[in-house]
């Protein structure tokens, strides 16, 4: 580099140089009549080849020059040889070869079935085999050539297996693949991976990929199904699924029906399809342009935002992780030069700016480099940013990190003080408006005390009470004093001692980050062969951990040597790498590792999922890393000792209504230290995908494995990668995955290990979880879960919930810690007897799964067969593939469960909750739950028992008989009397469950019933069935809770009256009545003369229409209830097969006019919700919001991604634009569709959650599974007076009105806004006005009926 600038610099003041680059000749003059020319150069080839070289790089300037003329010669670059390493395995061996990638060709591989003998590293004998053709007959060959349409194979999913043709979008020939040989390759798709390289690149289709690179295959965009238009993915996953079950009911194949959903253009039309596409291009431009026009925010807009916004979220984190790991330096020059590109283009707003200042003034104020904050405030100052509080806490804890007696630092805080007076601020506002970590706030406060010695920080209380109409009357009971104190749900079960050691075993796991746990798996005592394998699993992992150690040393230089450079100023991945120890790295790698060799064979998450899953891994543990070094963890502890002492027995002097304001209070007396409520360290999903492919990079292309390490006698060291990528196509999209080697799958299956690892978040808490008390408050004691499950792009709502005010929440919070403040324990009867099943080969009449090896085995394909018998084969191969592979996972889920409740046994735990973006509330803990399937509900019991009193008995004998699903139309009385008759059926359950009657087996719910008859003999052995103290939950289930509502909404008389919200001496059942009106129709189209409807006597019964009728009012489209009830007349053994197809789409249209025939109201009040999201979303091009009864925003977060938003990101650089929905265009079809059903989740929500903080606030134990309500038997009636009077409440509200007012509020346009131009923009936008304001019409039913129905929640 010295030598080009001296170079240049020699140019400049030296004229007689002339540069080698220069266009013009040399000139030089004679030295006798200075005569100037210019040298000609020769060009005498044999002089050039005889002339002595000089070589190009020399310290000697006017050599360099020479060397310049000289013409480097270009060098021929050899292709070589790619090979690909494959795997031959066998029921007996498995053995490695390699093969020339040019000549391992998909259509070759198909060949191996018929020759089995043939290896595979003499592939180039299969070159002169006769090939079967894969042309259509039909078409013309003079068109075609095996070039055009060479088929290419990828791994099916088992999702959708069935065959796809992938074209480009340019390609003007079609033809047909054939479907056997298709299938052929099928079986050896894996093998044409590289396991060297993982490259898709090193593959024989590679020029097809390249051309389809373009088109469907870019790796970033293909990888996210959300990077797509989603009305078109929508369009053909319909078709596909019509193509399937039109080959399941009929026999056709997929590919001639997929023919005719996807029509094939016709060859001789080239020109006319060209001229169609530029027509279609047109009026896509043109509707897109119309709508730009109407929306409230133009497109451009919404990109500027989405950039500015994600840019921000980027430096954030980046800044925030910098400073924890002490690159200050590092993160002041990558802010300063995002700063100086915004005098171009702004890259966030002032507000946003002064934060990231923030981050690193707090950074170099805690080392106390005075002069660095001295200078960051001089660039704010500059540039006239709005300082905040914050700020001045930062300023002023520099200060307080210097020594107090200098008086030049003392001149500087009168001068801090001076500027905070200027800007209005107070010092209690610094104290009160930011948010300090570990003694940040201590020395600010004795800085102020330099000022004002006198100084005392003011704390104020929050208002604990709510600001919802609905809860008014809590408040008046809170204010007055006369209201209820907390009765604690665990009161009695334990000492406070015992709950401070269960405090210390929860934080312990959760610092470890994984709960191992015992499986419950039937294995005998490790034999020989076990112990071989858990020998050399344990050798493995000890050589990965090394080699992994260093693999990330080494990469991890690389990545610092490459972002050294003082000019490399963007935002990068390096401090992400450092922010952990780096055996936490290594550590997280090896569970990686064992998850990837314990998965599926023939289902695992793309790799961008995996990339992100492991980033987040890390982010987790550097949050609790956060907590724990700034001294958050340590007051986070002390409050919760205290709060769990007061959690088991409350103070009858205090006014505390629930947990949330008990913890409000604790933090309001202990305002000292750090703050508790902090938001999530959130890290954008680009570092999260970087991240987790940094330490991917290490797994694919370190991580070895032995291929010998399975053979006992082996000697030889063959070393492998353990893991290799392969590419699955799904619907029309491709999917890279990421499978082990199959000997390192056989060596994790043969060690048999007898523990199972879970994350601490998947797994029940053993102490009370904390309560919400905002957003970012709640849960597990440091293992942050978010209080709305919402995907990692959907922003729009978590950014509503920042803006709201934090009372508006409070119902919802209170509902969720009232909740999760529920004990339980594990009800070991029922799971002794459901272990006893799962080992002895489970049952599909007990709903346990089989293991997957007792799948039968696919019939053997030979060479004679005939064409036919092998596409049936292959058929019946690949639907056995399928089969295992979802007995496999329905195992894997009910081993977790059992092994988990195991692990609890004889052990009290709590379920944190939190909900969905409807409202909808969930547990945790996604495997031990109550919101499981029938085995999941029976294994857990309320930890604290209840006696039951006068009722409590018979209401469990009801609960008994309403699980069985025997008297559903009957009522109390009768289904109290048959349980008296049954009763010697329930004594034998109970006794012998598996060796008696077992007549708990015949049930709609065969464990949940077993789990009330063995409850029901213990309190009729007991003596005093009365004074027995129970701890099994009694449901009590809405009838059809979604048309309830919708018939509450409407006032609907008929509607109200079938699904008992109107008194009646009989339960009324919708599911029959609709039933009895398909049948009515059914008879007249039956006299008329129609075939099908002649078919279908007496084979239209409740079980047929009943999942249709129970989804209609969440959305249902025609198509989807076409297949529920296909589904339905295919389990009915005497109807014919025939016409299932034919039967199911005509009872569709029966059962929709029926319903529509009986609920009114409810048709028009779901049109009404369809046509306003379809306005809302066209016309407006916005997301649809709505606020519940209870205050909880919620926006729908169906959006379609800005491709231009999507740029490349590399490990140096990290992309700083990515998708979020608050600044993308709806998806339209999805925001019209999902409004109906996600408004009516909405209600049942609020109607739940009113329920909860009343039965609260009546001392009962209230749990719910959505519309199901779980109390113990002894408080039903309350819980069943409390659910009826919050029912009226909750729709005593003007709803629609309140939604409608909401809506125009939000969306209408103004009269300014209209151009009064007969226009289309104009038309849509008066439309919309229209109406949002025109709301259906309500019948005259009276809401109080409800209030007197026996049967509204039974």
């Amino acid at each position: 580099m010295y030598r080009l600038f001296k170079l240049k610099r020699l140019y400049q003041l030296n004229s007689k140089v002339t540069p080698p680059y220069t266009s013009e000749p040399a000139k030089q003059s004679c030295s006798v009549c200075s005569h100037n020319f210019a040298m000609k150069p020769r060009n005498d080839a044999q002089f050039i080849q005889n002339a002595v070289p000089k070589r190009f790089q020399s310290t000697n300037i006017h050599t360099a020059i020479q060397n310049s003329h000289k013409t480097k010669k270009k060098k021929i670059r050899r292709s070589k040889k790619k090979y690909a390493e494959l795997v031959e395995v066998t029921d007996g061996a498995s053995n490695q070869t390699k093969a020339s990638v040019s000549k391992l060709k998909p259509k070759h591989l198909s060949l191996l079935v018929k020759q089995p003998d043939i290896n595979l590293g003499q592939l180039y004998n299969l070159k002169n085999v006769t090939e079967q053709s894969v042309m259509s007959p039909e078409m013309d060959t003079s068109h075609q050539t095996q070039d055009n349409i060479e088929p290419v194979v990828m791994s099916k999913s088992i999702s959708a297996e069935k065959v796809y043709l992938l074209r480009e979008l340019k390609c003007e020939n079609h033809a047909k693949v054939s479907e056997v040989e298709e299938l052929d390759v099928l079986n050896y798709e894996h093998e044409l991976a590289d396991t060297h390289d993982r490259s898709i690149d090193d593959l024989e289709f590679k020029p097809k990929m390249v051309a389809l690179g373009t088109a469907v295959l870019e790796h970033n965009l293909v990888d996210d199904p959300i990077c797509h238009s989603q009305e078109m993915e929508d369009e053909l996953d319909e078709s596909i699924v019509e193509a399937i079950s039109a080959e399941e009911e009929h026999g056709e194949p997929a590919v001639e029906a997929m023919a005719s959903i996807v029509p094939v253009p016709e060859l001789p039309q080239a020109k006319s399809n060209e001229k169609k596409s530029k027509d279609a291009t047109f009026k896509m431009t043109y509707k897109k342009g119309v709508r730009d026009q109407m929306a409230k925010v133009k497109l451009t807009d919404l990109e500027k935002a989405a950039k500015e916004e994600c840019l921000y979220r980027n430096l954030y984190a980046y800044l925030e992780t910098c400073v924890s790991c002490g690159l200050l330096n590092r993160a002041l020059f990558s802010l300063l030069f995002y700063h100086s590109r915004s005098r171009y283009s702004r890259y966030t707003s002032p507000a946003n700016e002064i934060e990231l200042f923030n981050i690193l003034l707090h950074g170099f104020a805690r080392k106390g480099n005075l002069n660095k904050v001295k200078e960051i405030h001089g660039i704010l100052r500059r540039e006239r940013l709005p300082l905040s509080a914050q700020t001045f806490a930062a300023l002023f804890e520099c200060i307080g990190r210097l020594p107090a007696d200098s008086a030049a630092t003392y001149q500087i805080l009168k001068g801090y003080v001076e500027e905070m007076s200027q800007k209005g601020l107070t010092f209690n506002d610094i104290i009160q408006k930011s948010v300090f970590v570990s003694d940040q706030r201590e020395v600010v406060v004795d800085v102020i005390r330099r000022i004002e010695p006198n100084f005392e920080p003011d704390s104020i209380l929050p208002d604990m009470c709510y600001a919802c109409n609905l809860l008014h009357e809590l408040n008046s009971e809170n204010r007055s004093g006369k209201g209820r104190t907390y009765k604690s749900p665990a009161e009695g079960l334990m000492t406070k001692s015992d709950l401070q050691q269960l405090i210390k075993e929860q934080l312990q796991t959760e610092l470890n980050s994984y709960v191992k746990v015992k499986t419950v798996e039937d294995r005998t005592e490790p034999n020989e062969t076990i112990l071989y394998y858990r020998k050399r699993l344990q050798e493995a992992q000890d050589n990965w951990k090394e080699t992994i150690c260093e693999a990330y040393h080494r990469d991890l230089r690389v990545l610092r040597v490459q972002q050294h450079y003082r000019v490399f100023r963007h935002i990068n991945l390096y401090p992400y790498l450092k922010v952990l120890d780096p055996e936490d790295y290594f550590e997280i790698i090896l569970q990686e590792i064992r998850k990837l060799a314990e998965g599926s064979e023939t289902y695992s998450p793309t790799t961008n999922q995996l990339y992100r899953d492991l980033g987040d891994q890390v982010r987790k543990r550097y949050e609790i890393k956060f907590k724990t070094n700034s001294g958050i963890l340590e007051k986070v502890v002390h409050l919760y000792k205290e709060y769990c002492d007061w959690y088991l027995a409350p103070e009858d002097s205090e006014q505390i209504m629930n947990t949330r304001q008990k913890w409000q209070q604790l933090e309001y007396e202990n305002p000292e230290g750090p703050s508790v409520n902090m938001e999530e360290k959130s890290w954008p999903p680009s570092v999260l995908g970087g991240v987790g492919k940094f330490l991917y990079n290490i797994i694919m292309r370190d991580i070895k494995i032995d291929v010998n390490i399975v053979k006992v006698n082996s000697k030889t060291e063959h070393l492998l990668p353990a893991f290799y990528t392969l590419f699955r196509t799904q619907g029309r999209l491709l999917k890279e995955e990421v499978k082990p080697h199959p000997v390192l799958a056989r060596l994790f299956r043969g060690a048999a290990q007898e523990d199972l690892v879970f994350e601490v978040a998947d797994v029940p808490m053993l102490c009370p979880p904390l309560p919400w008390t905002s957003v970012n408050s709640g849960g597990y004691l440091l293992a942050k879960e978010a209080l709305i499950r919402l995907h990692h792009q959907a922003a729009q709502q978590r950014h509503l919930l920042k803006k709201t005010p934090v009372q508006q929440l409070y119902p919802s919070l209170d509902s969720l810690n009232q909740l999760g403040s529920v004990p339980w324990i594990v009800n070991e009867s029922v799971l002794d007897v459901a272990i006893e099943v799962f080992n002895s080969g489970g049952s599909q009449q007990l709903d346990i799964p089989e293991p997957p090896s007792s799948c039968p085995a696919p019939s053997a394909v030979t060479p004679e067969m005939t064409k036919k018998e092998r596409f049936q084969a292959f058929r019946q191969r690949m639907a056995l593939r399928r089969r295992k592979a979802e007995m496999y996972s329905l195992w894997c889920d009910t081993l977790y469960r059992l092994s988990l409740a195991n692990h609890f046994r004889k052990r009290i735990f709590w379920l944190p909750h939190n909900m969905d973006f409807r409202g909808r509330v969930y547990p945790c803990p996604p495997h031990l739950n109550h919101l499981g399937s029938d085995m999941a509900r029976s294994l857990l019991c309320f930890a604290k028992g209840e006696p039951f009193g006068p009722n409590g008995f018979d209401w469990l004998k009801i609960h008994l008989i309403n699980l069985t699903g025997l008297k559903k139309r009957d009522t109390v009385d009768e289904r109290l009397q048959l349980a008296e008759e049954l009763l010697p059926e329930i004594m034998d359950s109970a006794e012998k469950p598996l060796t008696g009657r077992m007549w708990w087996a015949q049930s709609e719910e065969p464990w949940q019933t077993l789990a009330c008859c063995m409850e029901i003999a213990k309190a009729v052995k007991s003596g005093d069935p009365e004074n027995y103290v129970c701890h099994f939950p009694v449901h009590q289930d809405g009838s059809c809770n979604g048309l309830q509502h919708y018939a509450a909404l409407g006032r609907d008389e008929a509607g109200a009256e079938s699904v008992n919200l109107k008194a009646a001496a009989r339960p009324q059942d919708v599911y029959s009545c609709v039933a009895a009106l398909v049948e009515r129709e059914r008879i007249k189209d039956a006299e008329a003369g129609l075939k099908i409807a002649q078919v279908l006597e007496g084979y239209i019964s409740r079980k047929v229409i009943k999942q249709t009728v129970m989804t209609t009012v969440y959305g249902v489209t025609r198509f989807g209830a076409r297949l529920q009830i296909a589904r339905q007349l295919k389990d009915i053994e005497n109807f014919p097969k025939d016409y299932v197809w034919q039967g199911s789409t005509y009872l569709v249209g029966k059962t929709f006019e029926s319903l529509q025939e009986m609920f009114t109201s409810t048709k028009e009040i779901q049109d009404w919700f369809t046509e306003c999201a379809r306005l809302i979303s066209q016309v407006c091009g916005q997301n649809v919001e709505w606020v519940t009864p209870l205050g909880l925003p919620i926006v729908q977060p169906y959006s379609r991604p800005n491709k231009k938003l999507e740029a490349q990101s590399t490990v140096k650089e990290i992309k700083e634009h990515y998708a979020l929905d608050m600044f993308e265009r709806p998806n339209v079809m999805k925001q019209k569709n999902a409004f109906p059903p996600n408004f009516i989740h909405s209600l049942d929500s609020s109607h739940m959650m009113l329920t909860s903080l009343f039965c609260e606030r009546e001392g009962i134990t209230f749990v719910s599974v959505h519309d199901c309500f779980w109390t113990h038997p002894s408080s039903v009636d309350i819980m069943n007076k409390v659910c009826r009077n919050q029912f009226v409440s909750l729709h005593s509200q003007p709803i629609l009105e309140d939604l409608s007012e909401f809506l125009v509020r939000k969306y209408s346009y103004a009269e300014r806004e209209f151009s009064d131009d007969g226009s289309v923009g104009d038309t849509a936008k008066r439309r919309l006005n229209r109406i949002l304001r025109k709301l259906p019409f309500k019948g005259d039913f009276q809401l109080d009926s409800v209030l007197e129905s026996v049967y509204f929640f039974s």
